[in-house]
């Protein structure tokens, strides 16, 4: 192939590390914590806004403390509550107010269900008696304080309880909870996942009411996974998980009295999903939204919980699918900010209580990434966006009437708000790909910064004496598209050398890994492929977020189609670069990447020698119905375009080598996806590596789990890529020794 130089409009996020002398990053130090980050762990605004509350872990007695601080000076107040004063417990591990900030509830012995969910020991602690109360002796999920801080509402067995912290009595609120049956005040497991919330149960302002929802999973096929365990017999685990085009938890809104203890059904009429519940100001009022089975046709519904009557405040259709976020805030009149990608990019939008449409409040071909709130009396909307490019994120002011808009934040890179409760000032958080987490405080009404808070100095000292190569942000023309790339390349890079290509990616909907932020754990293994002579690139090709709805839109009802042949035409396009090896390309990819990297391997067998898929999915007939129907619709709708694209219908593709990963306990990809594919090759008598993680989920952690798995990628990726290939030099000739 004739080899030309690629134009790249360079952006560089410059690290100044020379590299003689320097160490090179291992597994061990990236999975054992080694390059931890510092920051502020549950930031809370208190109601005066002068002052917040954090939590603060020492991490050498392993006692906990809220802590709080004064905002103009940054001096610490006092310490609301250290876990070393209480004989009860030894330390806990998050906390939340109440309304009036008389009570904190403190969790401890947290323990995962899925992704989201969590069982927990409780306490109450009141800050005038410096009293504890334990909420149950068993494990709960999801409590809530009432506004006046005399009760909390919690989860228990599929059923929702009242505890009653004088008398330190519960009373249930429902009694027809069963597992794999009845679930109520909780979602079910494909809600939690894809519309990313567990607690779906929430008090009104006066504590007068408690609005839930009910799943009944009764017709929703069931699944198993095999818990293998230390015992002499396997265990198993069955939940209800509704695949593409099967059956859906049959949902009802439920309106719970709290002086009369009774509940009554609300009826929607015929909503099929309810992903959001939240009361209006107005104590009498709730709003619901519902979707329909397709996800284009969004309602947001009144319900007068007076007499349970329902009316329609707005609407809102789309050719393909309305993303649900949490944006919806009430205002004092129970107007309400809503945002929206109707005309075509997610913008901030006013209505009245009515639900008529007063102003569009921002506009332009940019999108609003973060809603952080109103402030009233000042008439100012804050929020974030990608007005600065869409590899970044700044934050603004401006007013309701959608004029005197201000770019808060002044440095390129990621910036994100945490406001007091008065807006009068925010701590903002700003990282980008030179510079780890940084915060300080900044005056809300011009953006000027006021403090310094804290830094991670300490991490970038330490990382001089590594050696580091940047990330090189461009642009790079595929199909029509100018998509945002990255690149690391050696440190001792010598453009007249050629050097193997490895690259990464994600591709789901709406999502982005080319970002101008600091780095994650998969940054730093990337940093110890480069130091060791590849050259790392990552690629967000169609269908990916924040440049606009029909970008991201453009792959709907053929997921993986598009995407795959912008990764093959991107290491096409970049195999033409006279310091890459066109005979030594790779890519890797973790869940819907996982899917990725496995079709660019068979689909793009002349461009690709090698690819790595984590945990992937395999054919999207096994992946759950909420997020599979928004992009694809059902099966029976749409069978080419679940088929089409499912490496398991066409193995004898594949002539590269390739490493498959997955967890055997994976409650969210089913370790079904990999057996599928196992399977296919066998039968067509390709050769392959694999390895499954006994009991791992979707994440695949624990212990030296992580070690264990990165080194073995690491390993196959040096035998395949770094290895010499006929009629060339081996990488270590060309760039130095590599390890392993």
């Amino acid at each position: 192939m004739r080899k030309t130089l690629l134009p790249l409009l360079c952006i560089v996020a410059f690290i100044s590390f020379a590299t003689a002398q320097k160490k090179q990053i291992t597994v061990e130090e990236i999975y054992n914590g080694a390059f931890r980050t510092e920051g502020m762990d549950a930031l809370r605004s208190l109601k005066n806004g002068k002052q917040y509350t954090i939590l603060n872990r020492n991490r050498s007695d392993r006692t906990t403390a809220i802590d709080k601080y004064d905002y103009k000076t940054q001096k610490k107040v006092e310490t609301v509550l250290s876990s070393a004063d209480l004989e009860a417990i030894d330390n806990f591990e998050s906390y939340a107010f109440n309304a009036d900030e008389t009570k904190i509830l403190l969790a401890t012995e947290l323990e995962d269900i899925y992704r989201r969910s969590k069982l927990g020991v409780y306490y109450v602690y009141d800050i005038a008696t410096k009293t504890l109360t334990k909420i149950s002796d068993s494990k709960i999920q999801e409590p809530t304080l009432s506004p006046d801080g005399k009760q909390v509402a919690y989860a228990s067995d599929n059923n929702l309880y009242l505890f009653d912290i004088q008398s330190k009595t519960a009373k249930p609120i429902t009694t027809d909870g069963e597992k794999n049956k009845i679930i109520n005040g909780i979602t079910d497991w494909v809600y939690e996942e894809e519309f990313a919330f567990v607690r779906a149960y929430d008090w009104n302002s006066d504590g007068s009411k408690i609005a839930y929802l009910r799943f009944d999973e009764t017709d929703v096929p069931q699944f198993s996974m095999d818990v293998f365990g230390t015992g002499l017999y396997p265990t198993e685990e069955e939940f209800k998980y509704p695949k593409a085009g099967e059956e859906n938890a049959t949902v009802s809104l439920h309106l719970y009295d709290v002086a009369s203890g009774t509940s009554a059904e609300v009826d929607l009429g015929n909503a099929y999903y309810v992903p959001r519940i939240k009361w209006m100001n107005h104590p009498n009022y709730l709003s619901v939204q519902t979707l329909n089975r397709h996800q284009n046709h969004l309602k947001l519904l009144e319900v007068n919980a007076k007499d349970n009557s329902v009316s329609l405040l707005m609407e809102e259709k789309d050719d393909a699918y309305i993303d649900i976020t949490d944006n919806l805030t009430f205002l004092a009149d129970d107007s309400f900010i809503w945002t929206s990608e109707n005309d075509g990019f997610n913008h901030i939008y006013l209505y009245d209580s009515d639900g008529n449409l007063m102003n569009q409040i921002t506009k332009g071909e940019w999108e609003v990434t973060d809603y952080y709130g109103y402030d009233q009396k000042n008439d100012k909307v804050y929020y974030q966006s990608t007005e600065n490019g869409s590899i970044n994120r700044d934050v603004y002011s401006i007013s309701s009437s959608g004029k005197n808009k201000k770019r808060l934040s002044e440095r390129e890179g990621q910036n994100s708000a945490d406001f007091s409760a008065d807006f009068s000032n925010y701590i903002n958080t700003f990282s980008s790909a030179s510079t780890p987490f940084e915060y300080t405080l900044h005056s809300s009404s011009n953006g000027k910064k006021l403090k310094n808070i804290t830094t991670n100095d300490a991490l970038l000292d330490k990382l001089k004496g590594y050696e580091m190569s940047p990330k090189e942000f461009s642009t790079i023309n595929i199909n029509g598209n100018d998509l945002h790339m990255y690149m690391i390349k050696p440190a001792n890079f010598d453009p007249n050398k050629e050097y193997p290509l490895l690259m990464f990616q994600y591709s789901g909907p709406g999502s982005q890994q080319v970002s101008n932020r600091w780095m994650g754990a998969n940054d730093y293994w990337h940093q110890m492929l480069a130091s060791e002579g590849y050259v790392i690139a990552c690629v967000d090709g169609r269908g990916t977020g924040f440049k606009g709805a029909d970008f991201k839109k453009s792959t709907y009802m053929n997921l993986v189609k598009y995407e795959t042949e912008d990764q093959i035409a991107a290491a096409r396009k970049l195999s033409e670069l006279p310091y890459i090896d066109e005979e030594r390309t790779g890519i890797w990819g973790w869940s819907f990447g996982g899917h990725m990297s496995t079709n660019a391997l068979l689909k793009g067998s002349d461009v690709f020698e090698m690819a790595i898929a984590v945990a992937p999915v395999t054919s999207w007939r096994f992946y759950d119905t909420i997020y599979t129907e928004r992009f694809m619709r059902t099966p029976a709708e749409n069978p080419s375009g679940y088929d089409d694209n499912s490496p398991f219908n066409y193995p004898e593709k594949l002539q590269g080598k390739y490493l498959l990963v997955h967890g055997s306990g994976d409650d969210n990809v089913h370790l079904q996806n990999t057996m599928r594919m196992v399977e296919a090759l066998i039968q067509a008598n390709k050769q392959f590596e694999w390895a499954i993680y006994p009991d791992k989920n979707h994440g695949i952690y624990g212990g030296n789990t992580r070690i264990h798995l990165f080194n073995k990628m690491t390993d196959f990726i040096h035998e395949n890529l770094g290895k010499e290939v006929e009629g060339k030099t081996s990488i270590t000739d060309q760039a130095g020794p590599i390890k392993g």
